[in-house]
């Protein structure tokens, strides 16, 4: 275990302990004071790693978090003595266009997604709030403040090395000055003279202290910079000097160098040290317009040389490429000029230019080179030319292709056939998914759950379909038969056995216009491994609907070219090495999409292997991509800014905390998990119903009614657990279809760090839940039922109500189904059914309340093939026994059916409950 960063569903930065690699980076005692430290708070995190950990080996995570605060304490250093700090705020936060890049480097970590710019805005607050309460804690001033955090802050500074420029001399046409400040002006200014002024001020034994302090810096500086060491000498650092431009430019080269010696320095504002002016080589991918785009899609590939933008003429070009290091006036401004690095740069793009296919690259290799991911392609090899002399940008047509991507509103979509209504991020999403259907690009889903993923498949799907009859259309009249029969292919929904009853009630409640087909053998008798069989079943089908499990058996699946092959809970193909991934990958299709609610840029493996289905060779192979991701991780800044900028385009998330998506109050969605039984609780439930045949033979009256009852308890405890009707101890979750239903749901909830209450009916449940929750979220949580003391539900709600409160609280329905106030939780499960939708209702509102700040997802948990869904499917008919049902128990009811009724309504269609 190493002591990770991650960021709270809420925007706040917290440490915690996570299986990794580098604990050999932090010690176990740095460990317990960097958790201590954030324990109080982001602020007093950052000002811990910044003082106390400033020079220590940091996982990346936590060395990211450091350099942010370095960058606070870095604004604070340069505080002049005129700039009082207010009693509100010492340093104000960069703009959030800085805050926005400075969160797109961030490395992979836990709740990236919810890394903003608020996010770190909020976070620069708290920490200039923990150093003002410092700074008055001590007593001291600023300066001293930052003298004893960290002797490198050493800016007792009032000394400023200046240059300036002196266009009135041609030979030496820069200046050079040491000043102090000596105090503060009328007009509340800091007064600058010449740092000759020190030695009269400071005459006298009586005041060589403050004179031995006023030029610690300069001493400091003297001992690694040569030229300094000579103006001191000299003596020629007290007065002002005429420089050349070689003189200027090592002046600017060694500006960090002095002002990590507490030096303050002010420079022309047409020099940026991260950026200074300079020609470069430019690449422009994509200037011309392509008929169609795809993976094998070419685009054009143009080398020239550029200042600002603009070409060099040729005259211009040979003076740059001869000259030394240095700084060049051109066109009127002073540019850096490096001949030997620009010639590099040239080199390499012109070489890449001439290997390439007749002047074009392939899509993916040009969107390498847009993000600054060179590697992994074998024209734009390793052999990388110097980043800072060359730069890669999107010509006309390539620009306007990803503009689409990053605001598809004005892609043309019909919802003909849609039986709703999409909320605008829904049609954004449809008309996104749409898109790079055409383009021929694979995509990512990845919204927040809740937000309706399946519905806007459902939407592409009837698109495809309408596709599907106009191209039909067309061959009918002879043209572009070969077309027709691509389009004509169905589309491929794989998903996980729980699901493929949600996916095939949602595209009959949403678009009862679509053939559907269920490749399993829960809702067909087909055999599917015979192609000739397959064929004739999928005439005329519009959508397929499989499980991993069945394309990983059936090799006439992965033999067939569909139109589109939409992936569901796609972190199932996370490990690439699993022989479900391989089979996976194996499926062809002119379109790709992938819907996932983990995210999916935290992991890079995970991500890699996504990819590596949706757009393969994008992200090169797995040891292509590890030395990228091991570069990336090995540069100096740590950015992974290209690699996020790579797969940006494919990837669409939204989440319901953003009010950018969802402005309006919150609403409560209510979904049903269908959950398979194990062979162990199928074999159990049989027998129960074998069991309850046979007494209803020897029964009657009020002792018939007792039976029925017993029993319907006894098939509902089977369907939670074999352990739970047995009476034993062991809840291994592998017995259990809905304890694995229950780890696939609140994994993807710990990885959006969102919160969930449980409700059962059964007592016995909570312990077994609670252990098994404990384990899938890696954090204890909460449980209350109908032994917890009055006293103790208040603590228990004040607990979990907490921001950084417990991920779950699991509950016996009649203890927590009233009078509690639940808020913090975004997502209700109903892990046992009480058949009564009042009381679930009832305990639902815990959470769906007033002071509810999110959308609240309920999830209910319905066994296949068994009587939980039988009287679901009854409460959903809104038939007279459903209405019944409201103020009736439906075990009540039950026990007034015939015998044969009541055996049909409980017996197991074995081959829906059992997972394949």
């Amino acid at each position: 275990m190493t002591l990770e960063l991650y960021v709270t569903s809420q925007g706040r930065l917290r440490v915690e302990n996570s299986p990794g690699d580098c604990a050999e980076l932090l010690g176990a005692v740095a460990s317990r004071k960097i958790e201590r430290a954030f324990s109080a708070g982001e602020g007093a995190g950052l000002l811990h790693l910044a003082t106390v950990e400033g020079k220590a080996a940091l996982p990346l995570s936590l060395a990211f978090a450091r350099c942010f605060a370095h960058r606070y304490f870095t604004q604070l250093c340069h505080l002049t003595e005129s700039e009082h700090p207010s009693d509100t705020m010492l340093a104000a936060p960069p703009e959030d266009k800085e805050l926005e890049r400075i969160a797109l480097e961030a490395p992979p970590l836990k709740g990236l997604e919810y890394l903003s710019a608020a996010a770190l805005k909020q976070a620069w607050i708290e920490l200039d709030s923990c150093v003002r309460a410092d700074i008055a804690a001590c007593g001291r001033d600023l300066r001293a403040y930052l003298h004893d955090k960290n002797p490198d802050w050493q800016l007792v500074g009032r000394i400023t090395f200046r240059l300036a420029e002196n266009k009135r001399d041609e030979d030496y046409p820069f200046a050079f000055l040491a000043t102090y400040a000596s105090g503060i002006s009328e007009r509340g200014e800091s007064s600058h003279v010449p740092l000759a002024r020190a030695l009269q001020e400071y005459a006298g034994a009586a005041n060589r202290k403050r004179l031995v302090a006023l030029l610690t810096p300069i001493h400091a500086v003297s001992e690694n910079l040569e030229w300094v060491r000579a103006l001191v000498e000299s003596g020629d650092i007290y007065q002002a000097l005429a420089w050349t431009p070689a003189e200027a430019y090592r002046f600017l080269k060694d500006i960090p160098a002095m002002e990590s010696a507490g030096l303050a320095v002010r420079i022309p504002n047409w020099w940026r040290a991260a950026r200074p002016p300079r020609p470069q080589v430019s690449v422009r991918v994509g200037e011309g317009r392509r008929t169609a785009l795809g993976v094998d899609a070419l685009l054009d590939f143009s080398v020239d040389l550029s200042l600002d933008g603009q070409p060099l003429t040729e005259e211009e070009r040979k003076t740059l490429l001869s000259s030394a290091t240095g700084l060049v006036r051109l066109r009127g401004q002073w540019i850096e000029a490096d001949g030997e690095k620009l010639a590099a740069a040239l080199t390499h793009w012109k070489r890449v230019e001439k290997s390439a296919r007749s002047g074009e690259i392939s899509f993916h290799e040009g969107m390498r080179l847009l993000a600054g991911v060179a590697e992994g392609s074998d024209k734009v090899g390793a052999a990388v030319a110097p980043r800072e002399w060359s730069g890669v940008e999107a010509g006309q047509w390539l620009q306007d292709v990803l503009a689409r991507l990053r605001d598809p509103a004005q892609e043309a979509v019909s919802l003909q056939g849609l039986q709703a209504a999409l909320r605008p991020y829904q049609l954004t999403g449809v008309k996104w998914l749409t898109l790079l259907n055409r383009l021929g690009l694979g995509a990512c889903l990845a919204d927040d759950m809740g937000l309706g993923k399946t519905i806007q498949v459902v939407a592409l799907l009837l698109q495809l379909r309408a596709q599907k009859a106009s191209t039909g259309r067309t061959a009918a009249g002879g043209a572009r038969r070969a077309t027709f029969r691509e389009a004509a292919a169905p589309s491929l929904i794989v998903a996980p056995a729980s699901l493929i009853a949600n996916w095939k009630a949602e595209i009959q409640r949403f678009a009862p216009s679509l053939s559907v087909f269920v490749a399993h053998s829960s809702e067909s008798r087909v055999d599917i491994a015979d192609e000739h069989e397959l064929d004739g079943a999928l005439a005329g089908i519009d959508v397929v609907i499989t499980t991993y499990g069945v394309v990983m058996r059936t090799e006439a699946l992965r033999r067939r070219r569909w139109r589109i092959v939409v992936l569901d809970e796609a972190q199932a193909i996370k490990n690439p090495g699993a022989q479900q991934t391989r089979a996976v990958k194996q499926l062809q299709a002119d379109g790709r999409v992938a819907l996932t609610g983990t995210p999916v840029e935290n992991r890079l493996g995970d991500l890699w292997s996504l990819f590596d289905f949706l757009n393969p060779g994008l992200l090169g192979s797995a040891q292509e991509f590890g030395r990228v991701t091991k570069r990336l991780a090995q540069d100096a800044d740590r950015s992974y800014a290209p690699l996020r900028q790579l797969v940006q385009p494919y990837i669409l998330r939204r989440m319901k905390t953003d009010k950018r998506v969802i402005a309006d109050l919150p609403e409560k969605t209510e979904v049903r998990a269908f959950c398979g039984l194990t062979r162990e609780q199928a074999r159990l439930y049989e027998q129960c119903v074998r069991d309850l045949a046979q007494a209803l033979a020897r029964s009657g009256g009020i002792q018939r009614r007792g039976l029925v009852l017993a029993h319907l308890m006894q098939l509902k405890q089977i369907c939670n657990h074999p352990a739970q009707w047995q009476g034993q101890g062991d809840f291994t979750h592998s017995r259990s279809g809905k304890f694995g239903r229950l780890s696939e749901l609140c994994e993807e909830l710990a990885e959006r760090q969102q919160r969930v209450l449980v409700f059962t009916q059964f007592r016995e449940m909570v312990p077994p839940l609670v252990q098994h929750l404990t384990r899938v979220f890696d954090r204890p949580g909460l449980a209350l039922d109908g032994s917890t003391a009055v006293g103790r539900r208040r603590a228990l709600v004040d607990d979990f109500q907490r921001e950084d409160g417990p991920p779950f609280f699991v509950l016996s329905l009649k203890a927590g189904g009233t009078g509690l106030n639940l808020t913090g939780a975004s997502h209700v499960i109903h892990f046992d059914r009480w058949w009564n939708p009042a009381v679930e209702n009832q305990a639902t509102d815990r959470a769906f309340r007033i002071g509810q700040r999110r959308n609240v997802v309920v999830h209910k948990f319905v066994c296949r093939g068994t009587v939980e869904e039988k009287i679901d499917s009854l409460i959903e008919s809104k038939s007279d026994l459903s209405r019944n049902l409201l103020d009736n128990e439906a075990g009540q009811l039950l026990t007034e059916m015939s015998d044969a009724d009541l055996l049909s309504t409980v017996a197991l269609d074995i081959h829906k409950a059992c997972d394949a």
